[in-house]
């Protein structure tokens, strides 16, 4: 039976991945701290697999690399401190606490020797300099080089991934052994935490509706490249396989949305057609990140859920919880 580790499995991306490596068949392992404003849930309430072959450890991953050493086909790191923009930006130095979780996994990988290694990276990590207003274009993998100049990445969770990636390719060489990347954009989904802004911004519109005006966070102009979850995760099982080893995919769409393009679509789809203004003093992180699909497409990846689909979504889900809210009180 083919096992996985999932590391940081309780949160939003990890949720959903088990599902499908549980859903595929594998024996599964998670490992998740549960750390509070991380949006990490309890596998109670989400694994909703009676039978399948699954274990959970409460515990930091850390600790979880000092038992000792079981075999694993698969390693999917995602642990990791997480957070919206204000997170980012206001616990600097205690996302950095990422650079120590990254070297215990690739530390504790060159001694279990699992088959492959799946590191979570970010598009954070690609340099801020390509993604201003008089300078942005498509973010492609190659823009990333460690036999090249390295340009500036996001705050310090972006020098975290850039870091681990780093890691990645000397473990790769030096121990030649198999790992693999991924650079998610704008992930989002209905059970994202409102930490975020996709499901921050379309909970607000709902209970804004009718409103003359709504507020989105920063200019309002700043973009970013929306990716649903489940072709993120769609897009990590049909290539994990087939990518070099030491390789990074970027996960994209390559469609740049600007956050008031977002609302006003969203407005739409309630039901009325607001005004939306930006508020200058939110944070609004870096004027367009967005991402080239060339490699992917390569793969023969192209996403199945568009952003209009995936708006739809997100508004039922959040409609079903006022529901049940409203039932329980």
């Amino acid at each position: 039976m083919t096992r996985a580790l999932v590391t940081g499995g309780c949160g939003f991306v990890g949720r959903h991945l088990i599902r499908r490596l549980l859903a595929e068949g594998l024996d599964v392992v998670c490992v998740d701290q549960l750390v509070e404003g991380t949006g990490a849930r309890h596998p109670d309430l989400w694994q909703r697999f009676p039978g399948s072959r699954f274990t959970f450890f409460e515990e930091d991953c850390r600790t979880f690399f000092f038992r000792p050493l079981e075999r694993f086909d698969y390693v999917f790191h995602l642990a990791a401190l997480v957070g919206g923009r204000v997170t980012l930006e206001a616990r600097s130095l205690d996302v950095a606490e990422d650079l120590a979780v990254d070297t215990e996994l690739w530390k504790w990988a060159a001694r279990a020797k699992p088959g492959c290694v799946v590191f979570f990276s970010s598009s954070a990590a690609y340099p801020v300099s390509l993604q201003t207003a008089a300078n942005h274009r498509l973010l492609s993998e190659d823009m990333i080089s460690f036999e090249a100049a390295i340009g500036v990445p996001d705050l310090s969770y972006g020098w975290a991934k850039l870091t681990g990636e780093y890691l990645m390719k000397l473990y790769v060489e030096r121990y030649g052994s198999r790992a693999v990347a991924y650079r998610p954009f704008s992930g989002y989904g209905e059970d994202q935490d409102l930490a975020y802004p996709f499901p921050a911004i379309c909970r607000r519109l709902l209970d804004e509706r009718g409103a003359a005006e709504v507020f989105v966070w920063g200019s309002g102009r700043q973009c970013r490249d929306f990716i649903h979850i489940d072709d993120c995760v769609d897009f990590i099982w049909q290539t994990k396989e087939l990518l070099p080893d030491g390789a990074s995919l970027n996960l994209s769409t390559g469609r740049a949305t600007s956050f008031m393009e977002l609302a006003e679509t969203i407005a739409r789809q309630i039901g009325w057609n607001p005004v939306v203004k930006g508020l200058c003093d939110r944070p609004e992180g870096v004027f367009y990140r967005c991402g080239d699909t060339a490699l992917q497409r390569s793969y023969g990846l192209a996403p199945r859920i568009s952003l209009e689909e995936g708006i739809a979504r997100m508004l039922d889900h959040l409609r079903m919880e006022q529901e049940q809210y409203a039932i329980a009180i």
